[in-house]
C-alpha cells in the first residue's frame, strides 16, 4: 500500500532524485489566442518525444517551496509533491509533482495533491496553481483529470533557457468554493 509523508530533507534527497521524472509523447499542445481568450490545440507529432525534468534545488537550502511530501511503497519513494504558499494572493504554488514511470495511473498523483491543498486550504489558500510545458501532454491530461483548469500561457517564460522552443501553460485548482 502507498503511504504519504512529509518529505524530510535532506535524508530523503537521493531517493527523490531517484525518481524518473521523465514523460514520452506523441502530441503536444499548442495555445491558440483569440480577442477573447486562449485555447489548446493538440497535435500529433511524427517522432516520439520524451523529457525528464530536473529537480536540482533539492539540495539547496533557499528552496522555493514551504511544503513538499514524498509517496512510499514498502520503504520506496515513489512520488514527490512540493508547493509554497504566496499569502499576497493566497495561491498555492505546486513546483513539483512527480511520480515514478513505474508507479503512475495508480492515483498516487492525484494523493499528493490533495495532500498538497489540505496544506493550502490549512494556511487560507484560494486555489493551487501550477505551471507546466506545452510539451508535457501526459501532465496536463492528468492535471485536467484532477479538476485544474487552463488559466493563462506565456510564450516567453522559458527564452534564453534550454526550453526556449517550449510555451509555459497555467492551470489552476480551486480549493474553496
Amino acid at each position: 500500500m502507498i503511504g504519504l509523508r512529509d518529505a524530510q530533507l535532506p535524508p530523503d534527497a537521493e531517493a527523490i532524485l531517484q525518481i524518473d521524472t521523465s514523460f514520452s509523447t506523441n502530441a503536444i499542445y499548442i495555445v491558440d489566442r483569440s480577442s477573447t481568450g486562449i485555447a489548446l490545440r493538440e497535435i500529433q507529432l511524427a517522432l516520439p518525444l520524451t523529457k525528464r525534468f530536473p529537480l536540482d534545488e533539492l539540495k539547496n537550502e533557499n528552496r522555493k517551496w514551504d511544503f513538499a511530501q514524498v509517496a512510499i511503497d514498502d520503504g520506496h519513494v515513489c512520488g514527490f509533491a512540493a508547493a509554497d504558499y504566496r499569502e499576497w494572493n493566497r495561491r498555492l504554488i505546486l513546483s513539483h509533482l512527480y511520480v515514478d514511470r513505474q508507479y503512475r495511473n495508480r492515483g498516487i498523483a492525484r494523493s499528493l495533491v490533495d495532500r498538497v491543498g489540505e496544506y493550502g486550504l490549512r494556511r487560507g489558500a484560494l486555489h493551487l496553481w501550477v505551471e507546466t510545458s506545452n510539451l508535457n501532454v501526459p501532465g496536463i491530461r492528468a492535471y485536467r483529470r484532477m479538476r485544474f483548469e487552463l488559466c493563462g500561457g506565456d510564450t516567453t517564460l522559458y527564452l534564453g533557457t534550454p526550453a526556449a522552443n517550449e510555451q509555459a501553460l497555467f492551470f489552476a485548482l480551486p480549493l474553496v468554493t
